[in-house]
């Protein structure tokens, strides 16, 4: 680790489109007290929807560019990308190519959501998952089309239609354990949650329990992999196996 990163708390920049569950993030710094941070800056977004074209438009190089511009003020260790669906839609090649542009805009690595589902399973030692993902059935199966390339065999799957970012953002604790466990099945060695736009920071450990096995969701792994980068990994109390 640099003397950098011993003399202030690592700074992970955070790259999230729109409005629904940024505040995840503010609050795992507050329940943290301090030892890490997440700065968000806002990319802008055209059609708030689950669908490959919308998607695309938000991933787009040139709001990428903006939103890293955003955050250079915040000298980020690591810049995040923070959108499973706006990286994934790209595939493997096209979400490496987001990070690597907005690495070589900012001078510091990057990458994103669904990058990072792939880095975690891989440090898991992952083969067989489940996936609950909240999007429509076509996009959600990008996502396992993405996993697949990564090595990664998805035995079970569910996808609840949920058309737009907000609404995914409304759900409760409740539901999402309850969208979680019943993609579960016995081979699977995780279940995968693949929205940025649902809250989910607090309640890993009431999933990783309900299920007695890993959970990986969207806003943890970004987390875990912006401090991969910075090589500033540590244990994180409240966000289940991936940081103990």
């Amino acid at each position: 680790m640099g003397a950098r990163l011993m003399t202030r708390p690592p700074v992970v920049g955070l790259l999230y489109p729109g409005y629904a569950a940024e505040d995840d993030f503010p609050a795992l710094e507050n329940a943290l007290g301090g030892a890490i941070r997440l700065p968000l800056v806002h990319t802008s977004i055209d059609r708030d929807e689950h669908s490959v074209e919308a998607l695309l438009d938000t991933g787009s190089p040139d709001r990428l560019a903006e939103g890293a511009d955003a955050i250079a003020v915040h000298s980020p260790d690591a810049v995040m990308w923070a959108c499973t669906s706006g990286s994934f839609v790209y595939g493997g090649d096209g979400a490496a190519s987001q990070a690597a542009a907005i690495a070589e805009r900012l001078g510091v690595p990057a990458s994103s959501t669904s990058i990072a589902f792939v880095e975690a399973a891989r440090a898991l030692g992952l083969g067989k998952v489940a996936v609950a993902a909240s999007y429509p059935a076509d996009l959600a199966g990008h996502f396992r089309s993405f996993l697949a390339a990564g090595g990664i065999e998805v035995v079970s799957f569910g996808a609840s239609g949920i058309f737009t970012a907000v609404d995914v953002g409304r759900l409760g604790p409740e539901a999402v354990v309850g969208m979680t466990v019943a993609v579960d099945v016995p081979d699977a060695e995780a279940v995968l949650v693949p929205d940025t736009a649902m809250h989910t920071l607090t309640c890993i450990d009431a999933l990783e329990q309900a299920l007695g096995k890993p959970v990986l969701t969207a806003n943890q792994v970004t987390v875990w992999e912006g401090l991969r980068l910075a090589r500033a990994s540590r244990p994180l109390p409240g966000l289940g196996t991936l940081f103990r």
